[in-house]
């Protein structure tokens, strides 16, 4: 057998195993990484969530209350007094609700784009109500009349936007549980 013959048997010989075991160690150590790659990314998003669930149970808590403050019942019995006329009331409902909002634009981070916008339309919706029933009396007539206007204008609904923001963020805060 010629000599570049038997070099080139002796190349295969030591090549094909190192071959192999290199090949071997390579699909081990890609598993091992991959591995670990997914062990790291699980501590990551378990102590993701232990940081961000509490804030999150927090933002749905503030809108819940949030909700509650802008009710138009809670809102007159904490805003309304004896020497307000109507365009006073209506003014400080207003501003009473805006300032609810203001107050609570921030945990918006925290909640569902659907959550928040529904959280837009109870306000909005709340705003309605006092503008609505505003509108159909006399901007002098006492504040008295016109709480009581909206007490009655509220007994004729079926439901309210507030109340159905706090069942989706009840359903929404579930989720996390």
């Amino acid at each position: 057998m010629p000599t570049w013959l038997s070099v080139i048997l002796e190349i295969i010989k030591v090549t094909v195993p190192a071959l192999i075991v290199f090949l071997t160690v390579r699909t081990l150590l890609k598993q091992f990484m991959e591995g670990e790659y997914r062990t790291k990314m699980l501590d990551f998003k378990q102590n993701q969530n232990n940081t961000t669930i509490p804030l999150r149970l927090g933002a749905y808590e503030r809108l819940s209350l949030f909700c509650e403050r802008i009710s138009i019942p809670n809102l007159i019995l904490r805003l309304r007094t004896d020497d307000m006329n109507a365009t006073d009331l209506r003014f400080a409902l207003m501003i009473g609700v805006q300032q609810e909002f203001e107050h609570n634009i921030t945990q918006q981070v925290y909640v569902s784009d659907q959550l928040w916008q529904i959280i837009k339309i109870a306000r909005d919706d709340t705003i309605n109500i006092i503008n609505l029933v505003y509108n159909s009396i006399e901007p002098k007539a006492d504040g008295k009349d016109y709480a009581g206007m909206m007490f009655k204008y509220l007994q004729t609904r079926e439901s309210f936007s507030s109340e159905k923001a706090l069942i989706a963020i009840k359903k929404e805060a579930g989720l996390l549980m």
